[in-house]
């Protein structure tokens, strides 16, 4: 078998292409794999390259929201922060979907307690919780359930702590929305 100086057989892809746009592709055997239409783009499908329209792509986004400044002791408040999502999403499951940090943790006994509302109902059927001397709800003895995961287009969505640890020394409350573009 002769090589042509990139280390690939002669009879190798100049053999294969055979229409512009064409691409090599490998399964068992490098083939000829036809350009896609106008639209679609090159996605992974069963461990192969494969064409896809662009709009059936999820497309992943994280978005943080600062609910308050960073050194002023957070206080029990509904609406601490309220803004409108910029675009509809679907948020993943959990704690993989919903998320907060703290920049100073509590320092006595007790939960930080976060609710999370769109259109003024809550989106949680088990409220955000960062325990004292924790900076995130990843860690949280009470994993956060959520209830709606469907977040709207130009929706209201107003973050509230519902309680803080018995030292209330808590600051610098953030919050995260991970999720899918629908």
């Amino acid at each position: 078998m002769s090589f042509d100086g990139d280390l690939y057989p002669s009879a190798g892809a100049t053999s294969v292409l055979s229409t512009k746009g064409d691409i090599v592709r490998y399964d068992s055997q490098r083939e000829r794999y036809g350009i896609g239409s106008t639209g679609q783009v090159l996605a992974v499908a069963s461990g192969l390259p494969a064409w896809s329209d662009a709009s059936s792509l999820t497309h992943s986004i994280a978005m943080e929201i600062a609910c308050s400044d960073e050194t002023t002791a957070l206080t029990v408040a509904d609406d601490k922060v309220t803004f409108r999502m910029p675009y509809a999403m679907t948020l993943n499951n959990g704690i993989a979907g919903v998320r907060a940090s703290l920049t100073t943790a509590g320092t006595t006994s007790g939960v930080t307690t976060i609710d999370i509302e769109q259109g003024g109902s809550t989106i949680l059927s088990t409220l955000l919780t960062i325990d004292y001397l924790e900076f995130t709800s990843y860690t949280a003895a009470t994993p956060v359930v959520i209830s709606t995961t469907a977040l709207t287009d130009n929706a209201e969505i107003t973050v509230n702590v519902d309680g803080l640890s018995g030292g209330a020394t808590e600051s610098g409350l953030k919050i995260q929305l991970i999720g899918t573009l629908t």
